[in-house]
């Protein structure tokens, strides 16, 4: 039914943050339109209780077989072996002050493990796509606060001497902005404090919940992910840290997604057409990451495979 109204809750992580009157608005639907159709539609359901009946047991019988106990370890397992590797390191260099992303990994662990328990017993999973949202929030907070006055120091005492980062804000992104490999870390570590803005909005109800949580996920994750992504692929490869005219447009196509997400929500007559150039913009940059920086990542698994055979 929800996609009959192209509405694309059914599946979505910020479906729990909305109401069905926040849903109709926020896609431009009108509510007593789709009132009228549920209600039908449940009608019907009760009249053909036998179907129905029938296709709730086809649904139990093939998670019998498929197995969501499965689905959860394997889902869960990257996280426990992205936690363990750090760990390893982290022991390794005696680093202690890098354990709080570890404490953090394993609260994403514990989240994600919530998710599916709490889906499968409850049929909702409210309480644990919260945390997760928080945890990644704290990862970016956490990781970011300390990257991107690090990288904006050493160019600017490199390039641009002068005003240097310093705590609380003071991190003289302004005066990135001839770079803008390292001006992407700004511009994605600022939708943090936007998505904490956002959300106290809706707290007094001026906009809908999903804004702040669209300016988290789509706008700091989403941008920082590309953005660190990119700059450790051209350090860890040795190409100079400078960001070329195609990657300056995957960064283009990123922030464009999560504008348009986070106007999507605040502007329900428009967002429609906002959603699908949100859609088209994050394939972009994600596809657009894939093709420029992957065979430089392959490059190096063929360079150390040869240097191996070499030294044998």
């Amino acid at each position: 039914m929800f996609l009959r109204f192209k509405m694309y809750c059914v599946g979505c992580p910020i479906a729990c943050f909305h109401t069905v009157d926040d849903a109709c608005r926020e896609h431009g639907v009108n509510r007593e339109a789709f009132l009228v159709l549920r209600e039908a539609r449940s009608l019907r359901i009760a009249k053909n209780h036998n179907v129905f009946a029938e296709g709730e047991e086809a649904h139990s019988f093939f998670v019998a077989h498929t197995g969501w106990l499965a689905a959860m370890l394997v889902d869960t397992s990257f996280l426990l072996l992205v936690a363990s590797a750090a760990s390893r390191e982290i022991l390794a260099g005696r680093n202690w002050r890098n354990m709080k992303v570890v404490i953090l990994l394993l609260l994403l662990l514990a989240a994600n493990t919530a998710f599916h328990l709490e889906a499968h017993l409850e049929g909702t999973a409210d309480v644990s796509i919260r945390l997760a949202i928080a945890v990644i929030v704290l990862l970016i907070a956490l990781i970011g606060g300390r990257l991107v006055p690090s990288f904006t120091r050493n160019w600017l005492v490199r390039e641009n001497p002068g005003r240097l980062p310093a705590p609380f804000a003071r991190w003289a992104g302004d005066r990135t902005t001839r770079e803008r490999l390292l001006l992407i870390l700004h511009v994605g570590y600022a939708f943090v404090p936007l998505g904490f803005l956002l959300n106290a909005a809706a707290a007094l109800g001026q906009i809908p919940t999903s804004g702040g949580i669209h300016a988290w996920m789509a706008g700091a994750a989403g941008v920082m992910t590309l953005a660190v992504m990119s700059r450790a692929t051209l350090g860890h490869t040795g190409r100079q840290l400078s960001a070329s005219l195609v990657t300056q447009t995957i960064y283009a196509a990123v922030i464009l997604a999560a504008i348009s997400r986070i106007c999507a929500a605040l502007e329900p007559a428009h967002s429609m057409s906002l959603l699908h150039v949100a859609a088209f913009s994050w394939a972009a940059a994600f596809f657009g990451f894939a093709l420029t920086f992957g065979p430089l990542l392959i490059g190096i698994r063929k360079r150390e495979r040869s240097e191996r055979k070499a030294a044998v």
